[in-house]
């Protein structure tokens, strides 16, 4: 096989650059998602709600276009070892972080139906619980940046974290729900919110497993995750 020309390796280097970059873009667009929805629940801000649903196609777009490059890139320049779980891992995590906004935007979507609710105001730990979701997402893919496998180790250390408090907003919500039948609605779409947030930190776990494996070539040891109690 004739060595590969400088050129090429410079075509190659760009067009992992412009992966990566596509990647970042994605999550940063992502994080804003989670921090915006979170604070038009606290707020009841519909306009601020309606905005993060709009701009999820722009998450959307921005994951076919890591898709359209990561195969181009495979079909021609056929990486190998390194290079290649580099892509795969690119390729996957684009298809993460589209869910990642979808979960965001579904927080979204629940604003109008709750801004006029009284009986139950959102839970001090849903913000709390945002933050810690919105945090993983950031560093799960700065770790994909620097391919920092010790970084991707202490996302997936967080996740706990999440799962708690979720356990404990259930248990919050099931009980209003126990006390008064009219709560139950406005308790539901709190509930779902609560388990949008948590599913947020599991897909930032598997970007951060991702990660760990492009990094060393070794799948991360299993991780213990305590029962949902709403699948009991």
């Amino acid at each position: 096989m004739a060595p590969t020309s400088g050129h090429t390796i410079k075509a190659f280097d760009d067009e992992l650059d412009q992966l990566r970059g596509s990647i970042a873009q994605m999550g940063g667009l992502a994080e804003r998602a989670i921090m915006e929805s979170m604070r038009a629940l606290m707020q009841r801000d519909t306009e601020t709600a309606a905005r993060v649903v709009q701009d999820d196609k722009k998450i959307d777009a921005l994951e076919a276009e890591v898709e359209r490059t990561a195969v181009q890139i495979i079909a021609l320049r056929a990486p190998m070892a390194d290079d290649l779980r580099d892509v795969v891992a690119a390729l996957k995590i684009g298809g993460v972080v589209e869910r990642i906004g979808d979960y965001a935007k579904n927080i979204a979507k629940r604003v109008p139906v709750l801004g006029q609710a009284t009986s139950i105001q959102p839970l001090s730990l849903l913000p709390e619980m945002g933050r810690i979701a919105g945090e993983m997402v950031a560093s799960s893919l700065n770790a994909f940046a620097a391919r920092d496998a010790k970084a991707a180790l202490a996302v997936c250390e967080r996740d706990q974290a999440l799962d708690d408090f979720y356990n404990s907003i259930f248990r919050t919500l099931l009980t209003f729900m126990m006390e008064n039948p009219h709560n139950i609605t406005q308790a539901t779409h709190l509930l779902f919110i609560a388990k949008n947030l948590e599913r947020i930190g599991d897909h930032a776990t598997n970007v951060a497993e991702m990660v760990y494996f492009a990094a060393t070539g070794e799948q991360m040891g299993e991780r213990s995750k305590g029962a949902d109690p709403s699948e009991g």
